[in-house]
């Protein structure tokens, strides 16, 4: 039997949605597209000849859903710098990128707000 062990801490939010990247901003963006995410960090995919590489740090700017309640969500845009903690090949010209933020999100995106979650510390 096959079993998956979930390594997550946190569960993530899977949305497609573009998100702009760069070595710092004062270059030119370059533009991904959001996988999934977390308050720790975020997947996103990008074209393999603009793709960042393992270790790298970038800036990334990007909106999550943050919902209200079960029928309406807004828009929250984020700025974080972070670290590529991984880049998986998806074919010759797609890349999918992991990047841990330096710093959290202020919430956390796959949990509603009228959900109760146990965290274990």
């Amino acid at each position: 039997m096959d079993t998956l062990r979930e390594r997550r801490r946190e569960s993530r939010l899977r949305y497609s949605w573009p998100i702009w990247f760069a070595e710092n901003f004062d270059g030119v963006l370059t533009q991904g597209q959001m996988v999934d995410v977390s308050s720790n960090g975020a997947a996103f995919t990008c074209y393999a000849d603009r793709c960042p590489t393992f270790g790298e740090h970038i800036t990334a700017r990007f909106s999550v859903p943050k919902f209200e309640d079960a029928d309406s969500f807004d828009m929250a845009n984020f700025i974080r710098d972070g670290r590529i903690c991984r880049v998986d090949e998806l074919g010759p010209y797609v890349r999918r990128v992991a990047i841990q933020f330096s710093e959290p999100l202020p919430f956390k995106p796959a949990v509603g707000k009228n959900e109760e979650r146990l965290v274990c510390v």
